[in-house]
């Protein structure tokens, strides 16, 4: 940890224009906000946004920094502040997410109505045949898809990788198309 001393050094080369000396500083506190942030906030990519958003500001507010106080507590108490504007962005950003969903909701119920209205027998009839005469990964990847389970599960279980999942359910698409189109035609 830096003793005042040296940290009141650190901050007068900085204010006279040495700005890498504030990389001393960085180096210094970096884990301590981290830390800080980190047991409020779970996702690492966020800390260290935040992280680096407290230091520019500890950076532009350097001149108002009261030699003798502590530095670690003026940055804890930035950090605080940083990370309640991220939780109230992140609530705003939540909000508007669900009026979309609801508005999209709203907009597609007509639509949604209108074809489940109608009789789909013969094409579900046909889609099952066509899923029948897949070979076995493809009509596996297939019924993955349609139980909603994760590719990487699924990579696991067919011993293969994510990509080759999403190859295997890009081709099953293509064939299912094709032999949809075929026997409807």
């Amino acid at each position: 940890m830096l003793d005042p001393q040296e940290l009141n050094s650190i901050i007068d080369e900085v204010l006279q224009g040495e700005k890498d000396a504030f990389r001393r500083i960085i180096r210094e506190f970096g884990l301590l906000l981290r830390s800080y942030i980190a047991a409020h906030v779970h996702h690492l990519d966020v800390v260290d946004d935040l992280a680096q958003e407290v230091f520019l500001a500890a950076f532009r507010n350097l001149r108002d920094f009261r030699r003798g106080d502590d530095f670690g507590a003026l940055l804890r108490g930035i950090a605080r502040n940083k990370v309640y504007e991220h939780f109230r962005a992140s609530a705003r950003r939540h909000k508007a997410m669900v009026r979309f969903h609801e508005r999209v909701a709203q907009l597609m119920e007509t639509k949604l109505e209108e074809s489940m209205g109608r009789d789909h027998s013969d094409s579900i009839e046909t889609l099952l045949h066509c899923i029948g005469s897949l070979p076995d990964r493809m009509r596996r990847v297939v019924r993955a898809g349609l139980d909603g389970d994760k590719p990487v599960d699924l990579a696991g279980e067919l011993k293969t990788t994510v990509g080759a999942v999403y190859r295997l359910h890009y081709r099953a698409n293509q064939i299912l198309r094709e032999c949809m189109q075929k026997v409807l035609a």
